[in-house]
Formats: C-alpha cells, structure tokens, sequence
C-alpha cells in the first residue's frame, strides 16, 4: 500500500465506532487492493480490530452487489470516472441497494449521501468528485425509490461478479441450475457453529444459546450424510457475541466443512495427517472426535500459526492420550516424513475456492482461467505423496472447497485410473452451494496393498 492508505488503513488510534465516511473509504481502497490481486483476508487482516467489522460487512456486500451497483454507475455517470471515485460510488450505492430493500434496513439515505461526498474529500484523487458524487447518489436514490416494491433485489444469475470464462464453465458443467448456484453465490452465507463436544454436548450448548436469546437450529445432515455437532444461527451475530467462543466451546464452521471428520472417523490412537492444514478447523475436528495422534502440515508458516492458535482455543492440545505435530513444509515433497505410514489422510487441496463464492465474494476477481491447470498439478502431487505415506488398508479423503470438475470429479477419476490397489469408498462427490452449506468435492479412498 501507498503511504496515504496505509495512513488512513492502519491508524495509530482508530475510534471505537467507526465514522461512516471513513468505513467507506477504508472499503473502497480494500476493493482497488483486490483489483490489484491481493486477496480480501490479507487486507482485512490489516486493519484494526475496530474498524474491521464494518468494513468487512461494506466490502463484501459491495461485491455481492457488484454487477448491479456498475449498471447504475453505467447509467448515471455520462464520462466512466477514475478507479478510486468508481470503488466509492459503487460502496455507496451498494448502501442505497441495502437501504431501499423490502425490510428497509441500514442506513438513512441522506446519511449515506453526505457520509459518501465526505469520504471523497479525504484524498486528493477523490476530492474533484464530490460533486459528482452527491449528484449521482441522488439521482440513483430517486430512480430505486421509484422502482419501490418492484426493484428488483437480483438480476438473472445474482448479482456477484463472475468473469466470462467461469460461467462459460458453470454453464457447460451444470446446464439446468448454473444460474441458481450464482443466485445462490450472492447471498450471504449462514451462520454454522461446530460444537467442542470434547467441551459441552450440543444439547447443553444449545440451551447455551437459548439463555443468551440467540435463535439457533440443529443442521443434522449435508448431502445425506449425518452431523453431530452443527448449529445453524438464525439471525448471525459478530463472532465476539457468540457465547463461549472464546472459551473453546464452540467453532464458526460451514456445515458442509464439518463432513470432513464425519467421512474420514478417526478412532483413538490412530496416526492422522492433515496436508494443507491451516486455518486448522477441519484438523479441530478430528481432534475433538478422537483421541489421535495428529501431524499438521502447512506450506506457509504464518498461516500454520492459525493452527496452533486455534487448537489452544479449544484446549485440545493438552488433551491427554493425543499428540499434536504441527510443521511448516510442503506436504507433497515428503522431505518432513518420518517414513512411518499413517492411518489416514486428509487433503483439503489449494483449489478455486468456486464453492465458497458467498463467504468470500472476491474470489472471482481474483482466479484466472490458466489458474486450473496449475491448481491441478498441485492436486495431484498432494494425492500422490500421500497415498504413499498411506498405510496399506488406511484412508484417504480427498477435498476441495470447488465446483469446477476439474478440481473434483476429474482428479477422483484420474486418481483412480493409476492405482490398481485404490478403492473408492462411498462419499458425496460434488456438493453444490445452498443456503444451508458451501459448495465442496469429496472423495474418499481405501489403500488396497502395497
């Protein structure tokens, strides 16, 4: 970042509520930073713990708004505007989308005009556009109140931005309900809470939410296969207002995430290895389900700090009859591996991430088509290095957070097509995007002899 967004991204003593017209600002410099190709975490991790929550909320429905916020940028503003001015316009008016939806939530408009015009005046390359910019907020506000009832909340495929090359795919690959996954892929996502049974049965934490008035229900199966430990928050709250978080009682994880653990059941004192292990929630998971000797592998140290992090906030590295080994390393070289075969393995592969669209809409903005064939070829180095590490009768379950074919029903086929001693096991295969869960690949197999 520039000096003047790192002054204006990073200050020294930030205020506790937020100003309005500095959240848009912060918002509209973290889109041109995703335009520029840097992931949407990495610069919300940036900020500071105060201004975070706000601007995540801003910059995320910015881009489920995406194509619909241009199309009104395209229709009210003659000349195209620079960058900087065009990401504060299309923040502001994702603002006036939300407020003139049919609960009529958010914030006033005259407040989301003048909050807007203000965050203009904060540099030098917004500053000419201030008229402008009260202008157009007003003439977009007036045309959506007079559409009223009638505006329409979605175009025909959502109103997420999907590069041509991704809908070209979705389109070949799922003909009848391509436009249906990129509705569904403008939403916002559920709120899904995974239990520390290790901590509180679900039933006890259950009543937990009750007492705290917090509207919850039991998720009990994704793709026909059954949970233990999946809550669904009716209203979502911010991750700091959930009760025993911070305790270790509970985790923030997608239902179908948690059909990790339930697919691969590790028993007591069985040898796990978990390959592309950080954030570290699936890895969670298998520990709390059992007493197991667990090796974590991640190729960027930052991130395996996650890990480590995350297992101390559920107290499940100080479980007794369980080990925890967590390394930095790429697990397909196998230059960490101490030769001694583990039970099973879990390869939650680097993919697209096109199955986790609603909770990170930058996503699109940020793969290109001639990232596949890449994402492949690491993929598959992941199931061959591990199949070796296998022991022979073990398991192995294959993951990725995709709906392309390439990075899910291709690799299981290829996979399977070169290794004689390989059985397929029953598991759901492709899960595609609903309101209750993501959009995963998963599949599971037996190693069969040497």
């Amino acid at each position: 970042m520039d000096k003047k967004k790192e002054v204006v991204m990073s200050s020294k003593a930030p205020p506790q509520n937020l100003p309005l017209s500095q959240a848009i600002t912060i918002a509209a410099q973290a889109i041109g930073e995703v335009m520029s190709g840097r992931s949407l975490t990495q610069v919300l991790e940036e900020l500071e713990p105060q201004e975070r929550p706000i601007v995540q909320s801003i910059t995320f429905d910015t881009f489920r708004r995406w194509t619909r916020s241009h199309a009104l940028i395209k229709e009210f503003v003659p000349k195209p505007p620079s960058k900087p001015v065009e990401h504060v316009l299309a923040v502001a008016i994702t603002l006036l989308l939300d407020r003139t939806d049919v609960a009529k939530k958010g914030y006033a408009t005259h407040t989301i005009v003048n909050e807007s015009v203000k965050a203009c005046g904060e540099y030098d390359e917004t500053l000419y556009a201030k008229g402008l910019m009260n202008a157009v907020l007003r003439k977009v506000s007036t045309a959506l109140d007079a559409q009223g009832v009638k505006r329409p909340d979605h175009n025909s495929v959502g109103e997420s931005y999907f590069p041509p090359w991704w809908i070209a795919n979705l389109r070949k690959n799922y003909p009848k309900s391509w436009q249906s996954i990129c509705l569904q892929q403008s939403q916002r996502p559920p709120l899904t809470l995974r239990v520390n049974r290790r901590a509180i049965s679900l039933a006890d934490y259950a009543a937990v939410l009750q007492a705290a008035q917090i509207e919850a229900e039991v998720i009990e199966q994704v793709a026909n296969v059954g949970l233990d430990a999946a809550l669904l928050i009716k209203e979502p709250v911010p991750v700091a207002s959930i009760p025993g978080f911070f305790d270790g009682l509970v985790s923030v994880q997608d239902a179908g995430a948690q059909l990790a653990a339930t697919l691969l059941d590790p028993t007591s004192g069985e040898r796990v290895l978990d390959m592309c292990a950080a954030p570290g929630g699936k890895a969670a998971h298998m520990l709390e389900c059992a007493d197991i000797n667990l090796v974590a592998i991640d190729v960027d140290r930052e991130r395996l700090k996650r890990v480590s992090e995350t297992f101390g906030r559920l107290k499940l590295s100080a479980v007794p009859g369980q080990s925890v080994e967590c390394i930095a390393a790429n697990a397909a070289s196998l230059d960490w591996w101490d030769k001694q075969p583990f039970d099973k393995i879990l390869i939650d592969a680097p993919c697209s991430a096109s199955g986790i669209v609603s909770r990170h809409p930058d996503i699109p903005f940020l793969r290109r088509a001639d990232d596949i064939a890449e994402l492949q070829g690491r993929q598959r180095a992941l199931l061959e290095a591990g199949w070796q590490a296998l022991k022979d009768g073990g398991l192995l379950l294959y993951i990725t957070c995709s709906i392309f074919p390439e990075e899910g029903k291709d690799q299981a086929e290829w996979f399977m097509a070169g290794r004689q001693n390989a059985l397929r096991l029953d598991a759901p295969g492709q899960i595609l995007p609903g309101h209750l869960h993501d959009g995963f690949y998963y599949a599971l197999f037996k190693k069969n002899g040497p």
